[in-house]
């Protein structure tokens, strides 16, 4: 007799990993009723599993967790301000070819059908008209349009993208739990959750037959370019920002795709066409894949308050000049309401019944509907019909109606004698389960499935093989993605070896060569000018602290502002690292404070709330190493310990430099990358500048040229080239006007004026744009300066020179209303 242990977290290696795996009812859960090859498939993939965490399952979790990281996976609950780790579970789900097929065929059929429903209601309308579908379908959804009706979509198609949910029953059969017509939220990470599966289980789902999905992502890319005006045509993925909750997923499925992603204020119409600013100028935008409310799309012609919209929109919609998916108004057909004539409609339109069943549904707006769920309260799910708030969902959400409270009970039957066309309710579905990995062991979970449909080329409708898998431990998915708690994992479909199937090799065009990087639109470039400047920012302050706790003996020693390491303070303070007067405090508790201090615009751990926020907006564009250096947490250290904080500055240089070279190692020579580097020149231009007029203000030691040195990283340079001790001209020249050291200023304005010159211009008569005019003066200028002349008035001319330079980059390159001052953090330019 197996003991408690092993019921919990099954045999020892090389045993069947799945021997004492258990579940409720075997019948309801999908590894326990699966036909003999997938249930092999589902052993073999866990031995495999086991094999890899040398038989402890709870490291195998670990080494996914690390590849989710990697790929920036994440998500946001309502009310989350940060973005937490996405929860995956290494255990996919497994469906049989045969079974699938079945769904899939489903699938299609329920595709064509709600196309069909939306044709009617924005067409002819004669189910409202035959009495086959009540009027309140559409007036009561937040998501018709009424002023849609009679406009036809170019292609013709209402539909483009569509998604379901899916539930499994006890008995094996499958049921529709919900139609997502609007957004196809979670495509996205049923890519990611592939990939970061195949990524960390090796070769394991291809050894089971697994099929592949990059075949979907090829159709939808194909889909929208085929019914393009233009045959190279430009497509956007049109994104509402990056507090959406979905964003992380946008930007993921924009890089996968090779689509822009943009935002409202990205884009503009000029006669009846869409573009997008881009820093070459207004670029032409032949279709956006849209993520967001029709009623916000357009602020001119459907809800005036957005400001995430694009004005006019609509009229480039309808003049057939840009393709968008899915058609403004396609979220009617989407309310929980509709599902209760969803087996009528398909008699109807399509002449047969549905091959896959709703969830048995009764909408209130009749009388002997409402009769039925007032008598069954405690049998059903009650639902805002329309996912609008009422009296007793303020969140248009579901509630359990045997959980209901007695006064709920009559608050509800009371909603339902005043307004029953604002309730539907449906059945209390059982939902299957299946194994999934829990504490270390594996245990049952209730599961969903949401499906993926999109149209290819040929417009015909191609599904996603698998999907994405949600699972609970308390057995409530009715929330639209994912929940507290909640645990995503991939769904395969699994095809025989040697079917015709896993055979079948794609038929691949090969494109035509090219080495076009692609447009970069404004708001894109300033995002990248200022993670530049920010993480140059941070990477600067670190020197400053390691090189001020190298020269603490002096500043306990010595009095007045003579020494290095006040100076240095005073430069923390000037840069909003730490508060003004700190110059006053302990050496290891300024450096603390300009590491730590969240409370300063310009400490460390400011910046990098920056550089984070700056990166999750580039995450189309940061390669998987950039994100993996990026996301490493900030060096901790001992408050007042001065070793501790000089090993966390140390860590915290080597990590910045990390992650700039690895940018700069795998981000092509396009403009994404001289705008980034462009924003750490100009950073590191203005700082050493600062760092010269606060440490040598007319008079300096060699104890704070050494310093100086130290922050433009060339004692060993000077001791070989000088053989003496620091003197300020000599140290001048190195630090400001030498061109060949990298820290330099003439340095980084040549690299200013270098990629000034590389990037387009806007004028047509030949001549310079004007950053690259004031870039090409302020060389020259500094070049020409002597270090012996030098004077702080110098220097003070040479900073708002830069600071205009940067002002015109902005007011040329970037979206005005972004060239802000809150930009500017610190002000140190200024």
């Amino acid at each position: 007799m197996a003991n408690q242990a092993e019921d919990l977290f099954g045999p020892g290696p090389g045993a069947d990993p799945l021997a004492y795996y258990q579940a409720g009812e075997p019948g309801g859960d999908a590894y326990l009723a699966a036909q003999p090859q997938v249930a092999d498939a589902w052993r073999s993939f866990v031995a495999g599993l086991v094999a890899q965490g040398n038989g402890d399952l709870a490291r195998v979790r670990g080494f996914l967790d690390r590849h989710v990281d990697e790929l920036g996976l994440a998500y946001r609950l309502t009310g989350d301000e940060q973005e937490r780790a996405w929860p995956l579970s290494p255990i996919p789900i497994l469906i049989g070819a045969a079974e699938w097929s079945g769904i899939e065929a489903g699938l299609v059929q329920r595709a064509e059908l709600l196309e069909a429903v939306l044709r009617d209601i924005y067409g002819d309308q004669h189910l409202f008209a035959d009495g086959h579908l009540p009027p309140a379908m559409a007036s009561g959804s937040p998501h018709f349009a009424r002023r849609m009706i009679g406009v036809k979509p170019p292609g013709g198609h209402y539909l483009r993208q569509y998604a379901v949910d899916l539930a499994r029953g006890p008995d094996g059969s499958w049921r529709v739990l919900a139609d997502r017509t609007r957004l196809s939220i979670g495509v996205g990470y049923a890519l990611e959750n592939r990939l970061a599966l195949s990524r960390s289980t090796g070769s394991l789902l291809g050894s089971i037959g697994a099929r592949r999905q990059s075949d979907f992502f090829d159709a939808l890319r194909e889909g929208i370019a085929a019914d393009c005006v233009r045959s190279d045509p430009r497509i956007a993925l049109f994104t509402p920002g990056r507090f959406n909750q979905s964003y992380p997923e946008q930007a993921l499925l924009a890089r996968h795709l090779g689509f822009s992603l943009v935002e409202g204020r990205d884009l503009m119409v000029r006669n009846s066409r869409l573009f997008v600013r881009t820093i070459a100028g207004v670029k032409r935008i032949d279709a956006l894949w849209r993520w967001i409310n029709t009623r916000d799309i357009d602020p001119l012609h459907f809800d005036s308050r957005s400001r995430i919209g694009v004005p006019d929109l609509l009229q480039v919609c309808v003049s057939g000049q840009m393709l968008l998916c899915n058609w403004p108004g396609a979220g009617a057909v989407e309310s929980r309401a509709m599902s209760a004539f969803m087996p009528r409609l398909c008699d109807r339109l399509l002449g047969e019944p549905l091959l896959l069943p709703n969830a048995a549904t009764w909408w209130c707006g009749g009388q002997d509907e409402r009769n039925y769920v007032a008598a069954n309260l405690d049998r059903l799910i009650i639902s805002s019909a329309f996912r609008q708030p009422n009296a007793l969902m303020p969140d248009g959400s579901s509630r359990a109606g045997a959980e209901l409270s007695a006064a709920e009970r009559a608050v509800l039957l009371q909603e339902l004698d005043r307004r029953p066309m604002d309730f539907a309710a449906q059945e209390v579905v059982r939902l299957s389960t299946t194994p999934c990995l829990d504490d270390g062991g594996i245990a049952p979970r209730g599961f969903t499935i949401r499906a993926f449909l999109t149209r290819g080329a040929d417009g015909q409708w191609v599904v996603l093989p698998g999907g994405f898998g949600r699972m609970s431990s308390d057995g409530d998915l009715r929330t639209s993605l994912i929940g507290e708690g909640d645990i995503s994992c991939d769904v395969c479909v699994l095809d025989s070896p040697g079917s015709e199937q896993a055979m079948l090799a794609p038929v691949l065009v090969p494109p035509q060569v090219r080495r076009a990087q692609g447009v970069l639109p404004s708001q894109a470039a300033d995002n990248l000018f200022w993670l530049g400047r920010y993480v140059e920012r941070s990477h600067q302050v670190a020197r400053v602290v390691r090189t001020m706790l190298d020269a603490g003996d002096a500043l306990q020693t010595e009095t007045g502002m003579g020494s290095a390491a006040s100076r240095l303070a005073r430069l923390l303070e000037r840069w909003g690292a730490v508060p003004r007067a700190a110059s006053a405090w302990r050496p290891a508790d300024i450096a603390g404070a300009a590491l730590g201090s969240a409370d300063q615009p310009g400490s460390v751990i400011t910046q990098d709330r920056r550089i984070r926020g700056l990166a999750r907006l580039l995450r189309d564009r940061l390669s998987r190493d950039s994100w993996r250096a990026l996301n490493r947490p900030l060096p901790r250290y001992v408050q007042g310990d001065s070793d501790s904080i000089t090993a966390a500055a140390d860590q915290q240089l080597e990590q910045s430099a990390a992650f700039v070279r690895l940018t700069a190692d795998t981000m092509s020579r396009s403009a994404a990358w001289r705008f980034f580097d462009l924003g750490m020149c100009i950073e590191r231009a203005s700082l050493m500048t600062q760092a010269c007029a606060t440490i040598v203000p007319g008079q300096a030691s060699a104890v704070d040229l050494a310093a100086l040195l130290d922050l433009a990283d060339a004692q060993a340079v000077y001791r070989a080239r000088y053989l003496t001790m620091p003197f300020i001209a000599p140290v001048l020249d190195m630090v400001l006007l030498d061109p060949q050291q990298p820290r330099s200023l003439v340095f980084q304005l040549g690299g200013i004026r270098d990629h000034l010159e590389t990037l387009p211009s806007l004028r047509e008569d030949g001549l310079a744009d004007l950053p690259l005019r004031l870039a090409r003066q302020l060389y020259v200028r500094a070049e020409s300066l002597d270090a012996e002349t030098l004077t702080p008035r110098t220097l003070d001319d040479l900073l708002q020179a830069l600071s205009d330079l940067s002002n015109a980059i902005s007011k040329r390159f970037f979206l005005e209303e972004a060239a802000t001052p809150e930009r500017d953090g610190a002000q140190l330019l200024s």
